[in-house]
């Protein structure tokens, strides 16, 4: 049978969405192609009708995924005025929900260890999607230089995503709990010392950790 293009780009769609799932939830190697297939509701041998390799399949799923996070800091911060757009990502990113539901977060925390053992293709790949994380967090740091807003875009990506790895290590009790309570503190800290001009804003709170 033969299918309609729009048919075939929906088909590939769907192959990707889902494979970017299951990718952030059991790692990139902890799934093979027929498994993802199976997922999309196809068999193993309509593979190669959209794919040239697992390789491919694996770059388009993560990019799928960062689009996805960069989408939805960008909806956050539209509805956010500017000068606390920056806490309101920390704040939907370093949650117990997002700490939970790895197949649906973001990749970096989820896929970069492996990402790093990757060709240089993906490396590539995904170091691109990263660069676009770095200038979309940069965009939303009003009143500094655009070079150290890039700079702190980047330690404060680092700190939320490293944050989340902890935290899921750690599990979904206390200590977790805090671990996002304390990488939350730190991120939004650093951000008030740079407007600041490097002095800790006096009087500043301890941002408690969320309970659920």
């Amino acid at each position: 049978m033969r299918y309609s293009k729009e048919h075939k780009q929906e088909t590939h769609a769907r192959i990707v969405k889902k494979a970017s799932v299951r990718l952030r939830e059991k790692g990139a190697h902890g799934i093979g192609v027929a498994d993802l297939m199976k997922e999309a509701g196809l068999t193993h041998g309509g593979f190669y009708a959209h794919f040239d390799s697992r390789e491919a399949l694996v770059i388009e799923a993560f990019g799928y995924a960062m689009d996805r996070s960069i989408e939805h800091w960008r909806k956050k911060a539209e509805q956010t005025p500017s000068d606390k757009r920056l806490a309101a990502i920390v704040d939907s990113y370093l949650t117990p929900t997002h700490r939970d539901d790895p197949g649906h977060g973001c990749a970096i925390p989820a896929l970069s260890a492996e990402i790093a053992r990757e060709s240089p293709k993906t490396r590539k790949a995904f170091a691109a999607k990263l660069e676009q994380m770095i200038e979309m967090i940069a965009a939303q740091i009003p009143d500094v230089p655009r070079k150290t807003a890039r700079k702190q875009a980047m330690a404060s990506l680092a700190t939320m995503m490293g944050t989340l790895v902890l935290a899921r290590v750690a599990g979904n009790g206390e200590l977790s709990d805090d671990i996002l309570g304390a990488g939350r503190e730190a991120v939004l800290e650093r951000a008030a010392m740079a407007k600041s001009g490097g002095k800790k804003p006096a009087g500043k709170k301890a941002v408690a950790p969320a309970r659920h």
